[in-house]
């Protein structure tokens, strides 16, 4: 008889950092701890009224499929919705350049799978968010990448983004504000990315869900799109979604817009392989666009407080961090030699007065072996209190982990 086997990207596919102590954790709430989830970026922001009163509205007699490429109405109103973004820059888009997908995950997948082939490559800046290295393992890809570290803030270098280039490289897949950075890439940076992909013949995927989650800038500022910048109209590719911007991460919409109609066509046959986006979140999203500009401002300044809170609270108790400059994450080193053996021991067998924390290991998030071993990703999505606790928790693991 013969033997069974997975494929390759079966047996590699690697593990999400971010979900990996799910069931540790699970079983220190069934145990009756009080379990703080910094992990996963899960906001619990209330999400906008006009969204919510969406699915109340709904009210058909069949729920049918919907376009594969996503319902015209929503494309246009997402073309309104950027072209306000890019009205200083002078570029604008078009309806028929959007395609909805089900998440910024499945944008993710389309602007990778559109752009390689197996064998090839993307070029990442690590720490990076881990599903780009899901999808490359998927797609039978490589990733070459760039070393950022918490000694510098994580800044990126133009010049050793160049040389990370290699001749089976086909795109770079860069987020800003980054996921677990927080950095947040100037235009100046921007165009230099788009030069070396242009001098490369590279593609640049640019994640953009924490748009709005700009800080220590005036208000309503949002972080630069590759869209607005000149010369990127074959090259750039923007991967968005509703999860994060309104706080909705279960409506499960995203988009993907470029300019370029071949990745635009290539995208819309992996979609119109899957068939369509779901039909009753499309119409949420919709009632999103309406949110008040103001929703923006009381988040932001509330997410800035979080922001404030954690890293102040972890410089008090020795731990020195990078103040990020958007998103909601903080990539932290802590004083261990193997974070996730700490992560775990934390969440499964310790607490403080009956609370104990969840936070995501970082080694996860590099692709560079035997990095980010002593960092972890913490998502300031729970209120100040809670943060507070927070650190507070994380000073007792960390003192009695340095006495086993």
């Amino acid at each position: 008889m013969s033997t069974l086997t997975l494929a390759r990207r079966g047996l590699n596919s690697p593990a999400s950092p971010i979900r990996a102590l799910a069931a540790k954790a699970q079983g220190a709430v069934d145990n009756g701890v009080n379990v703080m989830f910094m992990n996963i970026g899960q906001p619990d922001i209330e999400t906008p009224r006009e969204m919510i009163e969406a699915y109340h509205r709904w009210d058909e007699s069949v729920l049918a499929y919907a376009p594969s490429d996503g319902f015209r109405d929503y494309r246009q109103q997402l073309a309104d919705y950027y072209n306000g973004l890019l009205a200083d820059s002078g570029h604008t888009v078009e309806a028929d350049q959007f395609l909805v997908t089900v998440g910024g995950s499945e944008a993710l997948l389309f602007a990778i799978a559109a752009v390689t082939d197996p064998g090839d490559s993307i070029l990442v800046i690590e720490p990076f968010y881990t599903n780009y290295a899901g999808y490359a393992n998927m797609l039978g890809l490589s990733v070459d990448a760039v070393t950022t570290t918490p000694a510098d803030g994580y800044h990126v270098d133009l010049g050793k983004v160049e040389a990370a280039v290699t001749s089976s490289t086909r795109a770079m897949v860069i987020p800003s504000p980054g996921n677990p950075t927080g950095v947040v890439l100037t235009e100046e940076q921007l165009d230099g990315l788009a030069d070396i992909c242009r001098r490369h013949g590279l593609f640049y995927i640019s994640d953009e869900v924490y748009r709005e989650f700009v800080y220590d800038v005036p208000v309503g500022t949002l972080a630069p799109s590759i869209l607005s910048r000149p010369g990127t109209e074959e090259l750039a590719i923007v991967v968005d979604s509703v999860s994060k911007r309104y706080s909705a991460c279960g409506a499960r919409v995203g988009c993907l817009v470029t300019r370029n109609k071949d990745v635009h066509r290539a995208a819309l046959h992996f979609a119109q392989a899957r068939l369509s986006p779901a039909t009753v979140d499309q119409y949420a999203a919709m009632a999103a666009l309406r949110t008040p500009q103001s929703y923006f401002h009381d988040v932001v300044k509330e997410y800035t407080a979080r922001r404030n809170v954690l890293v102040d609270g972890l410089n008090g108790i020795g731990i020195e961090c990078p103040r990020p400059k958007g998103a909601f994450y903080l990539a932290v080193a802590l004083p261990v030699d193997d974070a996730d053996a700490f992560a775990q021991w934390m969440v499964s067998d310790f607490s403080l007065d009956g609370d104990s924390l969840c936070v995501a290991p970082l080694a996860g998030f590099y692709h560079t072996p035997g990095l980010g071993r002593n960092e972890i990703r913490m998502a300031y999505v729970l209120e100040q209190d809670t943060l507070r606790r927070c650190v507070k928790v994380l000073e007792g693991a960390l003192a009695e982990w340095s006495r086993r």
